[in-house]
């Protein structure tokens, strides 16, 4: 199913998972026991992200075909721009038909490690609007998403410049926009809100990443801007030595803040698991979810 198509019925709330290619066998085996429990719930996709630099593209394939092969889901493959030519991309969109790939994330993608700032390579792309683009015109029947930033891209000048970078991939023929993790939801309102003043129209789905290791989360909220509310961070912070108990709060606050969204109205959940599945569990047992059918 593509993902426009997901998304079609609007008095479904849907929700969705994301993973990576583990590198390892034990990784392997983990992931697949996790995506076998979390898919009893009936996500309406599961994605699998590349590696750093697009190192794990060819992962993300076989892990995208497992997850339609195996395990019966919907599958949407992360596709970035960086390092490789036009003639890549397009080969790459090829392999992803020849597998049954129907979705794609389409992301501009981070720099490669070691360096500051993004490069196009020879021949490539330099923007995710210019992806979306190449995708249309090479897979022109393909669900395509595209990212979306609550509290800006750390890149972006402005929200301003951001929202106008947004409505170009939007105009270059996306499906949905999934959002990077945030844990105010208020932020996301105003996403939202400036969204529609911006005539983007297709469905905007939340990304939720539970709190399950403090530690952890600072270091991923630092590389992205996401701000912790000052009171979850102090509650975190008296338990930092407690794994326990910040698990505990990090899925108290998770719940809460699905439950907001859900009563607001969003078309769904994205949930990045971290390849794990007993936080996520727990959250969508409390939300009722029920396995599609």
């Amino acid at each position: 199913m593509r993902l426009a198509d997901i998304f079609r019925d609007h008095s479904q709330q849907r929700f969705s998972i994301e993973i990576f290619p583990p590198q390892t066998e034990k990784g392997e085996e983990s992931l697949l026991n996790a995506l076998t429990r979390l898919t009893e719930f009936g996500p309406g996709f599961v994605s699998c992200t590349y590696g750093a630099g697009g190192s794990t593209q060819q992962k993300t394939l076989e892990w995208c075909e497992k997850i339609q092969n195996v395990l019966q889901q919907t599958a949407t493959a992360h596709f970035t721009c960086v390092g490789s030519s036009r003639e890549e991309l397009v080969d790459w969109l090829n392999q992803a038909a020849g597998r049954g790939v129907q979705n794609i994330m389409a992301l501009r993608g981070d720099p490669p490690r070691g360096e500051t700032e993004f490069k196009a390579a020879e021949g490539g792309l330099r923007y995710a609007n210019e992806l979306v683009e190449l995708i249309r015109e090479h897979s022109p029947n393909a669900g395509i998403g595209v990212a979306g930033y609550p509290e800006k891209h750390l890149e972006a000048p402005s929200m301003a410049d951001d929202l106008d970078n947004l409505k170009r991939k939007v105009d270059a023929g996306a499906d949905v926009i999934v959002t990077q993790m945030f844990y105010n939801n208020e932020h996301f309102f105003r996403f939202q809100e400036a969204c529609q003043a911006r005539q983007i129209s297709i469905p905007v789905v939340p990304g939720i990443m539970p709190i399950t290791n403090f530690q952890r989360i600072q270091r991923i909220t630092a590389m992205c801007g996401s701000e912790i509310p000052e009171g979850l961070a102090s509650r975190l912070e008296a338990v930092q030595d407690d794994e326990a108990a910040q698990f505990e709060i990090g899925v108290e606050f998770a719940i809460q803040q699905c439950r907001e969204l859900l009563e607001a109205g969003v078309p769904g959940i994205h949930f990045y698991v971290l390849n794990k599945s007993q936080a996520c569990e727990q959250i969508l047992e409390e939300l009722n979810f029920q396995t599609a059918t």
